[in-house]
């Protein structure tokens, strides 16, 4: 396979000050910009970008709402704070956005601020419906690497919370147990059972780690949806994991015999649905230090080794795609750690919190100015 696929991002972003509180204002941003969704608690929103096959349009396309959204905050003294969780609280207390939407009411009511979390959701297109339940299955079997590599969530009301991933300890899987789908009918009758028994409120409320998603779940699909990454600012990090993602489903694609966990692991279904758990909770808290169990055979595997096998299974795919350079943050990561692990190491130096935010709030900005200086605009 020679073609990229399909690649659109959901980005759910905090708002605040520039000393790292949170301040919501997604009603008035939704207001003035059309494609920025509001949240049920105010102080974070939603944008979506254009689906796109190339990476050179990737990062423009994930950068330019966020420099339209960083104008609008700028003039009110606020800006974007990085981080998956309340990281200097108030996690306390639901802040709504519309008090007179239902649905929010359900999800202050059912959840309260255990949702009240950013992250990135990325969905790759596929047309087939077989391609897109056995990629489903490697993804999910594989998701806790993408969590460990974009941890940033170690901090929840001024605290560190002992785990590298507080918005995947905290946020609401929802319903709690979930298969490993065999094939879309099997898709179809699990979801039409949830809908009917009450597990789930409606077809979105699949909230686990990766989900087909289309214009009409969960009889039309035409892509696949990973939610378990934390927030990463760093494009270039981001579109490294993208890319590592997009090279593991097209691996798949290229040699479905060899990369489909429903056909080729020795555990059954059940056992492989627990070992996903298992592996996403210890990824949660130690993100690359954590040791892990291999989808092939249930082998003790440390994150570090795993992410390390697989890059090396999808380097000559990236050379042939000419995207090797791409995957070079992984490699960063790897080696120096995610945003998780640095901000604790300087916060155990002793960082304080709001220094740590306001460095890398520095960071997103100085991302923003230096890409517009590439494209000739500054």
């Amino acid at each position: 396979m020679k073609e990229f696929l399909l690649k659109g991002f959901e980005v759910e972003l905090f708002t605040g000050l520039k000393t790292g509180e949170h301040v919501g204002v997604s009603a008035s941003v939704s207001n003035e910009f059309s494609d920025f969704v509001k949240e049920p608690d105010q102080r974070n929103l939603e944008y979506i970008t254009q689906p796109e096959k190339q990476y050179k349009n990737l990062k423009e396309l994930l950068l330019e709402p966020r420099r339209r959204l960083r104008g609008w905050l700028n003039q009110r003294d606020l800006t974007i704070v990085p981080g998956s969780t309340l990281s200097l609280g108030d996690s306390g207390k639901f802040q709504r956005s519309d008090i007179s939407n239902p649905y929010h009411e359900f999800i202050e009511l059912n959840y309260g601020t255990k949702v009240v979390t950013s992250s990135i959701h990325i969905n790759l297109g596929i047309d087939d419906l077989s391609l897109i339940f056995s990629a489903l299955s490697l993804v999910r079997c594989e998701a806790a690497l993408f969590l460990a590599l974009s941890a940033s969530s170690p901090f929840l009301d001024g605290f560190p919370t002992g785990a590298h991933s507080q918005r995947w300890i905290q946020f609401p899987k929802t319903p709690e147990k979930v298969p490993l789908f065999k094939n879309h009918s099997h898709y179809v009758n699990w979801i039409e059972k949830q809908l009917r028994e009450g597990h789930m409120c409606n077809e979105r409320h699949l909230w686990t780690a990766v989900r087909p998603n289309g214009q009409r779940r969960p009889y039309e699909l035409n892509r696949l949806e990973l939610r378990i990454c934390d927030l990463v600012t760093d494009c270039d990090l981001l579109l490294a994991i993208t890319a590592l993602l997009e090279l593991r489903v097209i691996s798949l694609m290229n040699n479905p015999s060899k990369l489909d966990p429903a056909k080729l692991s020795k555990l059954s279904h059940e056992e492989l649905a627990e070992l996903c758990d298992m592996n996403e909770v210890a990824a949660a808290k130690n993100s690359l230090d954590a040791t892990l169990h291999h989808w092939m055979d249930g082998r003790v595997i440390s994150c570090r080794d795993w992410i390390s096998e697989i890059l090396e299974d999808v380097k000559p795919l990236a050379i042939d795609l000419d995207i090797l350079d791409i995957l070079s943050g992984i490699q960063e990561v790897l080696d120096n750690g995610n945003q998780s692990m640095k901000w604790l190491q300087s916060f155990n130096a002793g960082t304080s919190l709001p220094i740590l935010l306001s460095d890398s709030m520095k960071a997103m900005e100085i991302e923003e100015d230096f890409a517009l200086k590439q494209e000739g605009y500054l």
